[in-house]
Protein backbone atom coordinates (compact mmCIF):
# COMPACT_ATOMS: atom_id res chain seq x y z
CA UNK A 1 0.00 0.00 0.00
CA UNK A 2 3.06 2.59 0.80
CA UNK A 3 4.30 2.21 -2.84
CA UNK A 4 0.93 2.90 -4.37
CA UNK A 5 1.16 6.08 -2.19
CA UNK A 6 4.36 6.82 -3.60
CA UNK A 7 4.75 9.88 -5.94
CA UNK A 8 5.72 8.88 -9.73
CA UNK A 9 6.48 11.61 -12.48
CA UNK A 10 4.49 14.11 -9.61
CA UNK A 11 1.67 11.78 -9.72
CA UNK A 12 0.77 8.97 -6.92
CA UNK A 13 1.26 5.40 -8.27
CA UNK A 14 -2.25 4.60 -7.89
CA UNK A 15 -3.55 7.06 -10.17
CA UNK A 16 -0.73 5.56 -13.12
CA UNK A 17 -2.58 2.18 -11.99
CA UNK A 18 -6.25 2.98 -12.15
CA UNK A 19 -5.23 4.08 -15.22
CA UNK A 20 -3.46 1.44 -16.95
CA UNK A 21 -6.61 -1.07 -15.36
CA UNK A 22 -8.74 0.83 -17.33
CA UNK A 23 -6.99 0.62 -20.49
CA UNK A 24 -6.45 -3.13 -19.90
CA UNK A 25 -10.29 -3.52 -19.37
CA UNK A 26 -11.51 -1.23 -22.24
CA UNK A 27 -8.65 -3.24 -24.99
CA UNK A 28 -9.64 -7.16 -23.24
CA UNK A 29 -13.48 -6.66 -23.67
CA UNK A 30 -13.27 -4.91 -26.89
CA UNK A 31 -10.98 -7.55 -28.63
CA UNK A 32 -12.25 -10.28 -26.38
CA UNK A 33 -16.09 -9.81 -26.09
CA UNK A 34 -17.34 -7.12 -29.09
CA UNK A 35 -14.85 -8.16 -31.30
CA UNK A 36 -13.72 -12.05 -31.24
CA UNK A 37 -14.38 -12.35 -34.67
CA UNK A 38 -13.02 -10.10 -37.60
CA UNK A 39 -16.73 -8.26 -39.24
CA UNK A 40 -17.27 -5.30 -40.96
CA UNK A 41 -18.63 -2.48 -38.18
CA UNK A 42 -21.58 -0.65 -39.15
CA UNK A 43 -21.76 3.58 -38.87
CA UNK A 44 -24.29 2.93 -36.27
CA UNK A 45 -22.06 0.44 -33.97
CA UNK A 46 -19.40 3.10 -34.76
CA UNK A 47 -20.92 5.66 -33.31
CA UNK A 48 -22.31 3.96 -30.56
CA UNK A 49 -18.77 2.65 -29.35
CA UNK A 50 -17.41 5.84 -30.23
CA UNK A 51 -19.73 7.34 -27.84
CA UNK A 52 -19.12 4.61 -25.07
CA UNK A 53 -15.47 5.43 -25.01
CA UNK A 54 -15.82 9.24 -25.27
CA UNK A 55 -18.52 8.84 -22.04
CA UNK A 56 -15.33 6.87 -20.46
CA UNK A 57 -12.66 9.27 -20.59
CA UNK A 58 -15.48 12.36 -19.82
CA UNK A 59 -15.85 10.01 -16.69
CA UNK A 60 -12.41 9.69 -16.03
CA UNK A 61 -11.65 13.54 -17.01
CA UNK A 62 -14.11 14.26 -13.77
CA UNK A 63 -12.13 11.95 -11.75
CA UNK A 64 -9.20 13.87 -12.02
CA UNK A 65 -10.91 17.10 -11.66
CA UNK A 66 -12.52 15.99 -8.33
CA UNK A 67 -9.32 13.77 -7.02
CA UNK A 68 -6.77 16.62 -8.61
CA UNK A 69 -8.71 19.80 -8.82
CA UNK A 70 -9.87 22.32 -11.20
CA UNK A 71 -6.50 23.10 -12.98
CA UNK A 72 -6.04 19.69 -13.53
CA UNK A 73 -9.22 18.91 -14.81
CA UNK A 74 -9.51 21.26 -17.42
CA UNK A 75 -5.98 21.11 -18.74
CA UNK A 76 -7.12 16.92 -19.23
CA UNK A 77 -9.91 17.97 -21.07
CA UNK A 78 -8.07 20.70 -23.12
CA UNK A 79 -5.93 17.99 -24.11
CA UNK A 80 -8.66 15.39 -24.60
CA UNK A 81 -10.39 17.70 -27.33
CA UNK A 82 -7.04 18.98 -29.24
CA UNK A 83 -6.56 15.34 -29.90
CA UNK A 84 -9.65 14.20 -30.35
CA UNK A 85 -10.19 16.82 -33.34
CA UNK A 86 -6.62 15.94 -34.78
CA UNK A 87 -7.37 12.45 -35.06
CA UNK A 88 -9.94 13.40 -37.45
CA UNK A 89 -6.85 14.17 -40.04
CA UNK A 90 -5.34 10.93 -38.87
CA UNK A 91 -8.36 8.72 -39.85
CA UNK A 92 -8.27 10.37 -43.34
CA UNK A 93 -4.70 9.29 -43.56
CA UNK A 94 -5.48 5.61 -41.91
CA UNK A 95 -7.84 5.43 -44.91
CA UNK A 96 -6.00 6.03 -47.67
CA UNK A 97 -3.82 3.28 -46.03
CA UNK A 98 -5.92 0.55 -46.16
CA UNK A 99 -7.15 1.72 -49.77
CA UNK A 100 -4.08 1.27 -50.90
CA UNK A 101 -3.20 -1.77 -49.42
CA UNK A 102 -6.15 -2.90 -50.42
CA UNK A 103 -7.53 -4.04 -46.44
CA UNK A 104 -11.40 -5.16 -46.28
CA UNK A 105 -13.33 -3.34 -43.43
CA UNK A 106 -13.21 -6.68 -41.67
CA UNK A 107 -9.86 -6.86 -40.81
CA UNK A 108 -9.31 -3.41 -40.74
CA UNK A 109 -10.26 -3.37 -36.88
CA UNK A 110 -8.27 -5.71 -35.43
CA UNK A 111 -5.24 -4.17 -37.52
CA UNK A 112 -6.20 -0.53 -35.83
CA UNK A 113 -6.32 -2.39 -32.25
CA UNK A 114 -2.85 -3.50 -32.99
CA UNK A 115 -1.66 0.15 -34.06
CA UNK A 116 -3.23 1.53 -30.70
CA UNK A 117 -1.39 -1.03 -28.48
CA UNK A 118 1.86 -0.02 -30.41
CA UNK A 119 0.70 3.98 -30.08
CA UNK A 120 0.12 3.78 -26.70
CA UNK A 121 4.37 2.54 -26.21
CA UNK A 122 5.23 5.23 -28.45
CA UNK A 123 3.73 8.12 -27.29
CA UNK A 124 4.54 7.28 -23.89
CA UNK A 125 8.38 7.27 -24.94
CA UNK A 126 7.52 10.63 -26.55
CA UNK A 127 5.40 12.25 -23.52
CA UNK A 128 8.47 10.68 -21.61
CA UNK A 129 11.55 11.72 -23.50
CA UNK A 130 9.60 15.57 -23.53
CA UNK A 131 8.98 15.72 -19.80
CA UNK A 132 12.78 14.94 -19.50
CA UNK A 133 13.53 17.38 -21.62
CA UNK A 134 11.56 20.28 -20.06
CA UNK A 135 12.88 19.22 -16.86
CA UNK A 136 15.98 19.47 -18.29
CA UNK A 137 16.17 23.03 -20.12
CA UNK A 138 12.44 24.59 -19.74
CA UNK A 139 13.40 26.83 -23.18
CA UNK A 140 12.79 23.96 -24.94
CA UNK A 141 9.11 24.65 -23.88
CA UNK A 142 9.62 27.85 -26.00
CA UNK A 143 11.06 25.63 -29.41
CA UNK A 144 7.73 23.45 -28.95
CA UNK A 145 5.67 26.64 -28.83
CA UNK A 146 7.51 28.03 -31.75
CA UNK A 147 7.24 24.80 -33.52
CA UNK A 148 3.31 24.98 -33.08
CA UNK A 149 2.96 28.04 -34.25
CA UNK A 150 4.71 27.63 -37.84
CA UNK A 151 2.89 24.47 -38.00
CA UNK A 152 -0.51 26.10 -37.85
CA UNK A 153 0.38 28.98 -40.69
CA UNK A 154 1.33 25.79 -42.70
CA UNK A 155 -1.28 23.82 -41.91
CA UNK A 156 -3.57 27.04 -42.60
CA UNK A 157 -2.25 27.54 -46.16
CA UNK A 158 -1.57 23.40 -46.86
CA UNK A 159 -3.36 22.27 -50.02
CA UNK A 160 -4.88 18.88 -50.34
CA UNK A 161 -2.55 16.62 -51.94
CA UNK A 162 -2.87 13.09 -50.33
CA UNK A 163 0.05 11.24 -49.21
CA UNK A 164 1.53 8.91 -51.66
CA UNK A 165 2.05 6.14 -49.74
CA UNK A 166 3.66 3.85 -52.11
CA UNK A 167 6.54 6.55 -51.87
CA UNK A 168 7.28 5.87 -48.01
CA UNK A 169 10.64 4.77 -47.57
CA UNK A 170 9.98 1.87 -44.79
CA UNK A 171 8.01 0.27 -46.85
CA UNK A 172 10.55 0.51 -50.06
CA UNK A 173 13.22 -1.16 -47.09
CA UNK A 174 10.61 -3.62 -45.90
CA UNK A 175 10.11 -4.75 -49.55
CA UNK A 176 13.56 -5.04 -50.42
CA UNK A 177 14.75 -7.00 -47.28
CA UNK A 178 11.80 -9.30 -46.14
CA UNK A 179 9.51 -11.45 -47.83
CA UNK A 180 6.27 -9.89 -47.91
CA UNK A 181 3.06 -11.51 -50.11
CA UNK A 182 0.88 -9.53 -52.17
CA UNK A 183 -1.83 -11.18 -51.46
CA UNK A 184 -4.19 -11.34 -47.75
CA UNK A 185 -4.13 -13.95 -45.51
CA UNK A 186 -7.34 -13.12 -43.40
CA UNK A 187 -5.75 -11.54 -40.34
CA UNK A 188 -2.80 -12.92 -40.17
CA UNK A 189 0.27 -10.25 -40.39
CA UNK A 190 2.96 -13.15 -41.22
CA UNK A 191 2.79 -16.95 -43.23
CA UNK A 192 4.86 -19.06 -43.57
CA UNK A 193 5.47 -19.73 -47.57
CA UNK A 194 8.29 -22.01 -49.05
CA UNK A 195 11.52 -20.54 -49.95
CA UNK A 196 12.48 -20.36 -53.36
CA UNK A 197 15.57 -21.94 -53.58
CA UNK A 198 15.66 -24.63 -50.44
CA UNK A 199 11.54 -24.84 -50.48
CA UNK A 200 12.02 -24.52 -46.37
CA UNK A 201 8.66 -22.97 -44.91
CA UNK A 202 10.16 -19.04 -44.37
CA UNK A 203 8.29 -16.44 -42.62
CA UNK A 204 6.81 -13.68 -45.20
CA UNK A 205 4.88 -10.40 -44.13
CA UNK A 206 1.62 -9.58 -45.47
CA UNK A 207 -0.06 -6.40 -46.95
CA UNK A 208 -1.81 -6.08 -43.18
CA UNK A 209 1.82 -5.57 -41.73
CA UNK A 210 2.84 -3.31 -44.17
CA UNK A 211 -0.05 -1.55 -43.70
CA UNK A 212 0.40 -1.40 -39.62
CA UNK A 213 3.67 -0.24 -39.80
CA UNK A 214 2.54 2.60 -42.35
CA UNK A 215 -0.22 3.57 -39.85
CA UNK A 216 2.02 3.30 -37.34
CA UNK A 217 4.64 5.90 -39.12
CA UNK A 218 1.75 8.28 -39.68
CA UNK A 219 0.26 8.75 -36.14
CA UNK A 220 4.39 9.40 -35.30
CA UNK A 221 4.31 12.40 -37.74
CA UNK A 222 0.88 13.49 -36.02
CA UNK A 223 2.39 12.93 -32.34
CA UNK A 224 4.71 15.41 -33.51
CA UNK A 225 1.95 17.96 -33.91
CA UNK A 226 -0.25 16.95 -31.00
CA UNK A 227 1.95 16.01 -28.41
CA UNK A 228 4.11 19.82 -28.03
CA UNK A 229 0.22 20.86 -28.16
CA UNK A 230 -0.43 19.50 -24.26
CA UNK A 231 3.52 20.01 -23.23
CA UNK A 232 2.46 23.53 -23.66
CA UNK A 233 -1.02 23.21 -22.10
CA UNK A 234 0.53 21.67 -19.27
CA UNK A 235 3.87 20.25 -17.90
CA UNK A 236 2.21 17.24 -16.09
CA UNK A 237 3.12 14.17 -17.32
CA UNK A 238 0.34 12.40 -16.22
CA UNK A 239 -2.05 14.53 -17.77
CA UNK A 240 -0.76 14.77 -20.92
CA UNK A 241 0.12 10.90 -21.20
CA UNK A 242 -3.90 10.09 -20.14
CA UNK A 243 -5.52 12.49 -22.29
CA UNK A 244 -3.38 11.76 -25.28
CA UNK A 245 -4.39 8.06 -24.93
CA UNK A 246 -8.07 8.08 -24.02
CA UNK A 247 -8.75 10.13 -27.10
CA UNK A 248 -6.70 7.42 -28.86
CA UNK A 249 -8.21 4.83 -27.74
CA UNK A 250 -11.81 5.36 -28.86
CA UNK A 251 -10.28 6.56 -32.54
CA UNK A 252 -10.57 2.84 -34.00
CA UNK A 253 -14.09 2.44 -32.96
CA UNK A 254 -14.89 6.37 -34.62
CA UNK A 255 -12.30 5.49 -37.81
CA UNK A 256 -15.40 4.01 -39.36
CA UNK A 257 -17.72 6.50 -38.77
CA UNK A 258 -15.66 9.28 -39.56
CA UNK A 259 -13.96 7.38 -42.68
CA UNK A 260 -17.25 7.39 -44.23
CA UNK A 261 -17.99 11.22 -44.10
CA UNK A 262 -14.37 12.29 -43.31
CA UNK A 263 -14.87 15.05 -46.92
CA UNK A 264 -17.54 16.47 -44.13
CA UNK A 265 -14.78 17.84 -41.98
CA UNK A 266 -12.78 19.51 -44.98
CA UNK A 267 -12.74 23.09 -43.12
CA UNK A 268 -11.87 21.75 -40.00
CA UNK A 269 -8.26 22.05 -40.62
CA UNK A 270 -8.15 25.32 -40.56
CA UNK A 271 -9.97 25.66 -37.05
CA UNK A 272 -7.16 23.38 -36.03
CA UNK A 273 -4.55 25.47 -37.38
CA UNK A 274 -5.81 28.24 -35.15
CA UNK A 275 -5.77 25.86 -32.34
CA UNK A 276 -2.48 25.17 -32.71
CA UNK A 277 -1.36 29.36 -33.05
CA UNK A 278 -3.14 29.99 -30.04
CA UNK A 279 -1.49 27.18 -27.98
CA UNK A 280 1.90 28.07 -29.43
CA UNK A 281 1.25 32.01 -28.60
CA UNK A 282 -0.22 31.35 -25.56
CA UNK A 283 3.34 30.45 -24.11
CA UNK A 284 5.30 33.26 -25.54
CA UNK A 285 2.10 35.60 -24.15
CA UNK A 286 2.12 34.18 -20.49
CA UNK A 287 6.14 34.16 -20.12
CA UNK A 288 6.87 37.42 -21.42
CA UNK A 289 3.71 39.80 -21.91
CA UNK A 290 1.96 37.96 -18.46
CA UNK A 291 5.61 38.10 -16.62
CA UNK A 292 5.30 34.39 -16.49
CA UNK A 293 2.16 33.99 -14.66
CA UNK A 294 -0.12 31.83 -16.19
CA UNK A 295 -3.53 32.49 -18.04
CA UNK A 296 -6.52 30.60 -16.32
CA UNK A 297 -7.01 27.02 -17.55
CA UNK A 298 -10.86 27.82 -18.39
CA UNK A 299 -9.37 30.14 -21.23
CA UNK A 300 -7.16 27.78 -23.10
CA UNK A 301 -10.17 25.19 -22.46
CA UNK A 302 -13.21 27.66 -23.77
CA UNK A 303 -10.70 28.80 -26.89
CA UNK A 304 -10.41 25.37 -27.72
CA UNK A 305 -13.42 23.83 -27.48
CA UNK A 306 -15.13 26.71 -29.60
CA UNK A 307 -12.73 26.65 -32.17
CA UNK A 308 -13.12 22.80 -32.70
CA UNK A 309 -16.17 22.99 -32.15
CA UNK A 310 -16.90 25.95 -34.85
CA UNK A 311 -14.89 24.43 -37.35
CA UNK A 312 -17.04 21.28 -37.39
CA UNK A 313 -20.50 23.11 -37.38
CA UNK A 314 -18.65 25.34 -40.34
CA UNK A 315 -17.45 22.17 -41.89
CA UNK A 316 -20.81 20.16 -41.83
CA UNK A 317 -22.45 23.48 -43.13
CA UNK A 318 -20.70 24.12 -45.98
CA UNK A 319 -20.08 20.62 -47.06
CA UNK A 320 -23.71 19.74 -47.18
CA UNK A 321 -25.11 17.79 -50.21
CA UNK A 322 -21.47 17.31 -51.57
CA UNK A 323 -20.48 13.83 -52.33
CA UNK A 324 -17.38 12.38 -50.94
CA UNK A 325 -15.64 12.74 -54.65
CA UNK A 326 -16.13 15.80 -54.81
CA UNK A 327 -13.06 16.57 -52.66
CA UNK A 328 -9.66 15.68 -54.25
CA UNK A 329 -8.21 14.62 -51.23
CA UNK A 330 -10.21 11.12 -51.50
CA UNK A 331 -9.10 8.63 -52.87
CA UNK A 332 -10.97 7.50 -56.60
CA UNK A 333 -12.14 4.33 -57.84
CA UNK A 334 -8.82 2.13 -59.18
CA UNK A 335 -6.42 4.22 -56.83
CA UNK A 336 -5.57 1.46 -55.40
CA UNK A 337 -2.21 -0.27 -55.87
CA UNK A 338 -0.22 -3.30 -55.22
CA UNK A 339 1.37 -3.08 -51.68
CA UNK A 340 4.55 -3.85 -53.26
Amino acid sequence: MELLTQDWLGTPVWFWAAFLVIVIALTAFDLGILHKEDREMGIAESLKLSAFYIGVAMLFGAWVWFARGEQSGMEYFTGFFIEKALSIDNVFVISLIFTYFAIPAKYQYRALLWGIMAVIVLRGLMIAGGAALLAQAYWVLYFFAAFLIVTGIKMFFAGDEPMDVGKNPVIRWISTHMRVKKELHGQHFFVKVPDEKTGRPVRAATPLFLALVVINLADLVFALDSVPAIFAITTDTFIVYTSNIFAILGLRALYFALAAMVHRFHYLKYALAAVLVFIGSKIFVTDFLLDGGKMPAWISLGVTFGLILGGILYSLWKTKGQEEEDWPAQPKEGDARPPV
